[in-house]
C-alpha cells in the first residue's frame, strides 16, 4: 500500500484492534510500502497509534485532529517523525494546542528532520528562535505556515522556492518588516489569519513587503473576525489574482466601504479573478455597490465563478431591467451575456422586498446568464434562489440542444415558469 487516507468521523478504526498490532509492529511497520499518511477528524485516543501506520518510506503525513489533542500525548508523537520518516517531504499538523509543549516538539522535529527533503510544513504551532530562523532559510520550502505568538525580532526570509504561505499572527504586523528584502519569486498563494483586535493598514504593509511577488501571486486571502475597512486599492499591483478573498465581521455596524468605482477599479486591474469575496456573508447594512458595479465586475471578470460582496437592490429594483437592458441589448453593447462564468451568488442578509425579486431576478440573470446558486440568510431571497436554481437548469438543457443563450433567456424569463415552483428548502440550508 501506497497511500492511505481515512476520515475517522465516517470510518472509525476500531481500536482494539490497533492495540493488538502494536507488539508485531516494534521492529517492522504494519504498512512498509506507504508513503502517503492522511487522517482527518483524528480523535485524540488514535495519536498514540499513528506510529504503525509509518515506515522510512513515508514522506507526507496529514494529520488533522477532531479537537484540539493532549498537549503531552501529540508532542511525543511529533518528536518521532523525523525518526520514523527520515525522508519525510511534507508535514501537516492542526489543530495544535498552545502550550510550551508543542512549541518545543514541532521545533525540536524541524532540527532533527531531514532539511534536504522537506518541501511543506505546515504545523500549527509557534516555534523556539533557533527553529524559526532555520524554518526562514529552508531553500528548497515551497509550503510554509508561519504562526506569530508574540512581538519578536524576525531574520529575514530566504525562500527562493516558496508557493504557498500561511501566517497566524496575534498581534500587530510588524513582522512583515521580515519579507521587505526577502524574493519570493515563486509565490502563488498567501493567507493570513489576523487574531489580533486592530488590523489596520496590512493591506498597505503587505504590498510593500511582498512587492515582488506582484507579478506571481494568483490567490489572496485575509481572515479577521474584527470589524474592518481595509484599502483595496493597495491590492492593484497585483493583477494576477484568480482568488481574492478579505473576510471582516459586520459586527453591530457593517463596515463595508465598498462601492461601484472601487469594484470598478478593482476588477479592471484583475481580470482573471474567479472568486470574489470582500467582507463576511452580506449584512442589511444598505451599500453604495449598485447594479452598475456589478455589470463593471462581470464585464471586467468574465472567468468569475463565485462572488460574495455587499450590493443593494431595494433602491434601483424599479429601474433594474430599464438599467441593464441598453448595456447588453446586442449590437450596441461589448458586454456580451455569455461574458461572465458567474455560478455562486452569495447574497446573505440583503433586504430584498416582495415586489422588487423578478426585476432583480431578472436584471441578475441578465448580467450572470450562468448564475445557478444563490447562497443566502435571509428568506426574501428564497424564491429568486429558486428560480435561478431552475433557469440555470434549463440554460444548460438550451446550450447542450446548441440553442442560442438569446433563445435561453426568453424561455427562463418568463413568469409561468416559475409561478409553481416547490417550497422546499433553501439551497445551503438558508445559510448564506
Amino acid at each position: 500500500m501506497r497511500e492511505l487516507k481515512l476520515d475517522v468521523s465516517e470510518e472509525p478504526i476500531p481500536l482494539g484492534v490497533l492495540s493488538t498490532l502494536q507488539p508485531r509492529t516494534l521492529n517492522e511497520p504494519l504498512l512498509p510500502n506507504l508513503k502517503d499518511f492522511e487522517v482527518k477528524e483524528t480523535p485524540a485516543d488514535l495519536i498514540p497509534f499513528v506510529p504503525l501506520f509509518l515506515s522510512h518510506k513515508t514522506t507526507r503525513i496529514e494529520i488533522r485532529f477532531a479537537t484540539v489533542p493532549p498537549p503531552a500525548t501529540v508532542a511525543s508523537m511529533i518528536i518521532n517523525f523525523p525518526k520514523l520518516c527520515p525522508y519525510m517531504q511534507k508535514i501537516c499538523l492542526h489543530p495544535l494546542p498552545d502550550d510550551a509543549t508543542i512549541v518545543r516538539a514541532a521545533s525540536e522535529m524541524l532540527l532533527t528532520c531531514n532539511l534536504d527533503t522537506l518541501r511543506y510544513l505546515f504545523v500549527d504551532s509557534a516555534l523556539t528562535k533557533e527553529a524559526t530562523q532555520v524554518a526562514h532559510q529552508l531553500h528548497n520550502l515551497s509550503g510554509l505556515w508561519l504562526y506569530f505568538l508574540e512581538p519578536t525580532p524576525l531574520p529575514v526570509i530566504s525562500l527562493p522556492d516558496l508557493t504557498e504561505l500561511d501566517v497566524e499572527y496575534y498581534h500587530d504586523h510588524d513582522w512583515l518588516q521580515a519579507f521587505h528584502r526577502a524574493r519570493l519569486s515563486k509565490l502563488k498563494e498567501v493567507t493570513f489569519h489576523a487574531r489580533c483586535d486592530q488590523v489596520g493598514n496590512f493591506l498597505e504593509a503587505f504590498e510593500i513587503a511582498l512587492a515582488s511577488s506582484a507579478s506571481t501571486l494568483s490567490e489572496f486571502g485575509f481572515y479577521t473576525w474584527h470589524s474592518w475597512n481595509p484599502n483595496y486599492h493597495s491590492l492593484l499591483s497585483f493583477k494576477q489574482l484568480v482568488e481574492l478573498i478579505i473576510q471582516f465581521s459586520c459586527g453591530g455596524s457593517c463596515s463595508s466601504s465598498l462601492d461601484d468605482e472601487t469594484i470598478t477599479t478593482l476588477t479592471q486591474a484583475m481580470p482573471k479573478l474567479e472568486t470574489l469575496q470582500l467582507g463576511n456573508t452580506p449584512c442589511r447594512t444598505p451599500n453604495n455597490v449598485t447594479i452598475q458595479g456589478l455589470i463593471a465586475l462581470a464585464h471586467h471578470c468574465p472567468c468569475l465563478l463565485k462572488l460574495c460582496i455587499h450590493f443593494q437592490t431595494e433602491s434601483s429594483a424599479a429601474a433594474l431591467t430599464d438599467e441593464v437592458t441598453p448595456v447588453i441589448s446586442p449590437g450596441e453593447s461589448h458586454l456580451s451575456r455569455n461574458d461572465c462564468m458567474l455560478a455562486t451568488l452569495e447574497v446573505g442578509r440583503i433586504p430584498l422586498s416582495q415586489q422588487s425579486r423578478l426585476p432583480v431576478f431578472l436584471t441578475l440573470l441578465r448580467i450572470f446568464p450562468r448564475l445557478l446558486l444563490i447562497e443566502y440568510a435571509n428568506r426574501e431571497w428564497k424564491w429568486v434562489a429558486d428560480t435561478a436554481r431552475l433557469s440555470g437548469k434549463i440554460n444548460s438543457l438550451v446550450h447542450r440542444s446548441g440553442k442560442t443563450p438569446s433563445s435561453a433567456l426568453v424561455s427562463y424569463s418568463d413568469a409561468p415558469i416559475v409561478s409553481g415552483l416547490d417550497a422546499g428548502n433553501p439551497p445551503n440550508g438558508g445559510q448564506g
